[in-house]
Parts: structure tokens; C-alpha cells; sequence
């Protein structure tokens, strides 16, 4: 006897999207190895941790976790808007920037209009894009950077609706000035919105970064209490727009998605300025060891305004069998998924005796990887 039940059907768009997950997590590669990771050093997490005045927060707003967190999130909003002299009504806030990405896609994205990013640039955009039936084009990276001529004139040819940006960028580390960004907005087609995703805001240098104009409706910034602030597993961010574009994401977004503890512990992370001071000198150590190490391996470190760095190491094989080597240590780390910078790896940045542990064994393991692939691929 056959089951002839039927279930209601999935839409087109769900129908027609191939099976994807953005990245494939620490906890699977455990999984699938058997074996527990000894260094996480590539999901660009903080390796130095919350504030500690943020942690303590957090555990008093745990006695509270039967209640629901505060829905306008007001009191974080309002440090937020102090912090970057705008009104409240110019600030949400969200699960993490990749919740804000879904929010922003959907708000601004009909099915079948276009957005346009950086080929190989953050996945879960371009995750998003396609769950609500647009088209993406992706523009390849020009010198290991943003090509912003390019994404201007996907963007006018396609007449997109959406610009993604990262900027300090993802996986390169690189970054472009506030000037370049000004001018990339001036050539952006009527309607279309430039999506700054500035998660390593706090890593960057002061010129990298546009003076904040909550009144221009042709830019939206998205950021995190993810990297610096040592936050990833709360998942928490913001996002600064007009208070149009605020109001209409206030229509749909999930008001009770982000949970009191982590609000507490943004709030009091947001004002223990000094500990976020320790982390972005601690990362630039780090940051400037793990270029020592490059060059002294043979390989080229790619300059970083972000909480890791990004080594050529010679070619694409090259990268995937360092990868795979390191794993097999323990190591977890990423590559690019696209050219140019699929030559490459990337690493997080450490503590220092993480980063000391990842030089030994990378030692270890590169003149084996060089031997058995002494050219470039």
C-alpha cells in the first residue's frame, strides 16, 4: 500500500534554490573528524574575549532569562545613538549583522531584481539574495581589494538594487578610504542602496571610515559586537540608516529575537572603551607577528585592518593542502573560495600563546605541503 498523502508544496524560490550552507562550522569539521580542534583560529572570533564587565553583566541578566528581551532594544539604542551623535529612530538592532543582512535583502530586494558584491566576498549575503529570488552579480576583486569601478558599473548595467560592501573586507583584510566611498556612492544608479557591512570598523584606520550621515537614504551601515567586542556567540548588532529605512524594517523585523543577555552585555561592552582599546592593540600584534611569520615561510601577507591575516601562499592547491594539513593537526583555518584570493589563507588572529602553537605546527607541516606541490597551481 502506497502513502498518498501530499503536503502543501514549497514556493518556486525554495523549489529552485540548490542546497547551500555559507560556511562549514568548527563543530562539523569536529564532527566529521572525530577528534576536538586544538586551535579555532578561522572564523575570525575573538580570541581575547568579552569585556569582562560585559560578562559579569551577562551573567547577573541570566537570573532574568525567563523573561523576554526588550523589543526596541531602547536602552542599547540609545548608547548607540550618543556614541554616534545621531537620534534613536536612525539605529536597529539585530542578531548579528548576518540577521540585518536577511533584513535589509528582504526590505529592498524584489524577486528577480539584481545586487551586485565582491566575487568571493562574505557568503551570507549573497545566502540571502538568492532565498528571496533576486539575481546576484559578482565582481571580481581588482589587486586583492574591492574593485569599486566594477561594482559601479555592475551595478548601473544591472540596475541593482543593492550594493554589498564590506569595508575593512572579508577575506581579504583590505580595505578602501571614506573618499574612495563617497565617489563609489555618487556612481551608484537612482535606487540603489549601498550596503556597508563595516564588521571590523573597530580594526580600522580613522580614513577608512565615512563620517556618519544617518540622513543619506542612499547608505545603510551594518555593524557588530561579533569581532572586537568579542560577542560572536551572543549575536548581537546595528545597523545606522535613515529613520524611513529604520521604520520599515521596524514593519517585519524580529522583535523579539535578540535576548536580554545579550543586550545587557553589548550595553555595558559598548562602555568599557578601555578593554576594546587592549583588543585592537592586542590584534595589531598579532597581526604583525603572523606577517613575520609569512615572510619568514616565503609566503606574502596581505595587509589587514581586520582581526585576522590573509597569506598568499603560492597557488590554489597549494592553499587547499595547507588547509587540509593543518586540520589534520587540529587547525582550523579558512581559504578564500574564489580567485585571485583562493591562492590564499586565512587566519585569525590569536592570543599569544595560540598564535605561538599555530607557528609550530605550521612549520611543521609547510615544507611537507611545499615539497609535494613545488609550484604553483
Amino acid at each position: 500500500m502506497t502513502d498518498e498523502r501530499h503536503g502543501a508544496p514549497f514556493t518556486r524560490i525554495v523549489r529552485e534554490l540548490p542546497a547551500s550552507v555559507p560556511f562549514l562550522a568548527p563543530e562539523a569539521i569536529e564532527r566529521r573528524s572525530g577528534r576536538p580542534l586544538t586551535l579555532r583560529l578561522g572564523a575570525n572570533e575573538s580570541a581575547f574575549g568579552p569585556s569582562p564587565k560585559a560578562l559579569e553583566a551577562m551573567r547577573q541578566a541570566a537570573a532574568q532569562v525567563n523573561w523576554y528581551g526588550d523589543p526596541e532594544s531602547y536602552d542599547l539604542r540609545a548608547a548607540l545613538a550618543e556614541r554616534q551623535g545621531v537620534g534613536m529612530e536612525h539605529i536597529v538592532v539585530g542578531c548579528g549583522v548576518d540577521d540585518l543582512l536577511e533584513l535589509i535583502v528582504r526590505t529592498y530586494l524584489e524577486p528577480g531584481e539584481t545586487a551586485v558584491t565582491s566575487l568571493g566576498g562574505y557568503p551570507t549575503f549573497a545566502y540571502h539574495v538568492a532565498g528571496f529570488g533576486g539575481k546576484l552579480e559578482r565582481v571580481p576583486y581588482r589587486d586583492d581589494r574591492n574593485n569599486l569601478a566594477g561594482l559601479a558599473e555592475a551595478a548601473n548595467r544591472s540596475q541593482a538594487r543593492i550594493v554589498y560592501l564590506a569595508n575593512p573586507d572579508n577575506p581579504s583584510g583590505s580595505w578602501v578610504t571614506a573618499e574612495e566611498i563617497g565617489a563609489l556612492v555618487a556612481t551608484l544608479p537612482e535606487g540603489c542602496l549601498l550596503l556597508l557591512d563595516e564588521a571590523y570598523s573597530d580594526f580600522a584606520p580613522a580614513d577608512a571610515l565615512p563620517p556618519v550621515d544617518a540622513s543619506d537614504p542612499r547608505v545603510l551601515r551594518a555593524r557588530t559586537f561579533s569581532k572586537a567586542h568579542g560577542m560572536a556567540g551572543a549575536r548581537i548588532g546595528y545597523a545606522l540608516a535613515t529613520a524611513e529605512i529604520i521604520a520599515a524594517f521596524d514593519k517585519m523585523r524580529l522583535h523579539f529575537g535578540v535576548n536580554r543577555i545579550a543586550q545587557m552585555g553589548a550595553l555595558t561592552s559598548l562602555q568599557d572603551t578601555a578593554h576594546l582599546e587592549q583588543v585592537v592593540a592586542a590584534v595589531a600584534e598579532g597581526r604583525a607577528e603572523y606577517a613575520a611569520l609569512a615572510h619568514e615561510l616565503g609566503f606574502t601577507p596581505l595587509p589587514s585592518a581586520t582581526n585576522f591575516v590573509t597569506m598568499d601562499v603560492g597557488g590554489v592547491e597549494r592553499a587547499r593542502a595547507l588547509v587540509a594539513a593543518l586540520a589534520e593537526r587540529g587547525v582550523f583555518i579558512r581559504m578564500p573560495g574564489a580567485p585571485p584570493l583562493d591562492r590564499c589563507v586565512r587566519v585569525t588572529v590569536g592570543t599569544p600563546e595560540e598564535r605561538a602553537a599555530f607557528a609550530g605546527v605550521l612549520r611543521a607541516v609547510w615544507p611537507q605541503v611545499a615539497e609535494a606541490l613545488p609550484t604553483t597551481a
